[in-house]
């Protein structure tokens, strides 16, 4: 992200009352300033605006909106993205870096913006921010930034940070009214959730507009007169958006996934006088490996599939594609032998449902389902589990009993 052009960090969304040579003696009135940039009334700190005769001929009132000027604490970003941004997209794809990845509320500048410019809001999860600023290559813009608490647009308009009454908090805040001259706010179709806009217009004065799903269709919605076609309001979910969501599906997994190799080599290693760690191996790394596979299947092959397989609920889908994969792997390896009734019985019940588990959490990144469409799912979905998990691990002291001669 590009900083001002002095080069000096500002602090975003804090209008606060400027006095120069520029301001009128006696208007005590908070509003802000707004400077041309690179030139001479362009203030050398953020405290203390430059004096110079050139203000008295410049002959702007405090809080107009002239072509090519900003206002000293609105950060001016760049449409492009530096390495940094690249490699942050990838860190939070993929870690838990995407809680920290954030830019403060308030109001940023694309290019030049002026009092006719529109005003694009977005959430202060970084990378929402940043698909938004490439989006608007070639256009001058301002870009309203809510508190979402580094939420993206869509789950923060379900838990109400990206809501009225931030975004009536934020107009205010910013002095938008003194911005621009038109009174609309355009926000992203997936924030409409959270955004009573009967509200917003009632006690702000502007008027919401709900932009396109997609901000690479920005240009084109403007271009219509500020109208989204039925494509621009359709939900695009391909494979590849699918694909790029996985890792923060498998990497929560694949953290606890040593603690459960730990288990089962010690529940497998277990016999009547001791722990033999031969058995552990031998025994233990088939259930290891199929462990991983429902990994796997839930959180990769389960996201991918997800138009392909039928039925709507999540937990279906993802017991389907489990216990399939089972399935595949039994008949390909054979690494169970034959002849251990509970223990196969315990493999087609425990991993099918594991994956099961593992792709209903895939619902918080998905827009095949809803709130409602979560809970009720939740609601049928755990009691399943927590049954089974009971009957897996009968099924299971079963199986070492009997090979212990006990049964």
């Amino acid at each position: 992200m590009e900083k001002p052009a002095d080069k000096k960090r500002v602090r975003i969304g804090d209008i606060r009352k400027q006095t120069s040579c520029c301001t009128p003696k006696g208007d005590t009135e908070q509003k802000p300033v707004f400077y041309q940039e690179s030139s001479c009334c362009t203030p050398q700190s953020q405290k203390e605006p430059a004096c110079s005769p050139c203000c008295g001929s410049a002959k702007k009132e405090p809080g107009a909106v002239a072509s090519n000027f900003v206002p000293p604490v609105v950060q001016i970003v760049s449409t492009d993205w530096p390495l940094e941004d690249y490699l942050g997209q990838i860190r939070c794809r993929v870690s838990s870096y995407r809680n920290s990845y954030i830019v403060n509320p308030g109001l940023y500048a694309v290019g030049t913006p002026d009092k006719d410019s529109d005003v694009f809001v977005s959430a202060n999860y970084k990378l929402s921010f940043d698909i938004l600023r490439r989006s608007l290559r070639g256009i001058n813009a301002w870009i309203l930034v809510l508190d979402t608490k580094g939420i993206n647009v869509w789950c923060a308009a379900g838990k109400r940070t990206f809501g009225t009454d931030e975004l009536i908090l934020r107009i205010s805040e910013v002095h938008l009214d003194k911005v621009v001259s038109h009174r609309r706010v355009i926000v992203p179709q997936l924030g409409a959730p959270g955004i009573a806009a009967h509200l917003v217009v009632k006690k702000s004065g502007f008027r919401v507009y709900y932009g396109p799903v997609d901000a690479r269709d920005i240009p084109a919605y403007i271009s219509a007169g500020y109208k989204a076609t039925d494509e621009m309001r359709t939900v695009r979910f391909t494979w590849l958006d699918r694909l790029v969501l996985t890792p923060m599906e498998i990497n929560p997994v694949m953290k606890k996934f040593p603690l459960y190799a730990l288990v089962v080599l010690i529940v497998f290693g277990i016999q009547p006088y001791g722990i033999i760690f031969r058995d552990a191996l031998v025994d233990g790394w088939p259930f290891i490996f199929l462990g991983l596979i429902s990994v796997l299947a839930g959180a990769l092959l389960t996201p991918l599939l997800l138009p392909f397989v039928p039925f709507r609920a999540f937990a279906i889908k993802g017991w389907i594609i489990g216990m399939l994969s089972v399935f595949i792997s039994l008949s390909l390896t054979e690494i169970l032998g034959h002849g251990n009734t509970s223990l196969l019985l315990f493999t087609y019940l425990f991993f099918p449902l594991l994956s099961s588990y593992i792709a209903l959490q895939f619902t918080g990144s998905t827009a095949f389902t809803g709130m409602s469409g979560v809970k009720k799912e939740l609601r049928y979905a755990l009691p399943v589990y927590k049954a089974a998990a009971a009957i897996s691990f009968v099924l299971l002291l079963i199986s070492r009993l009997g090979e212990w001669g006990i049964l």
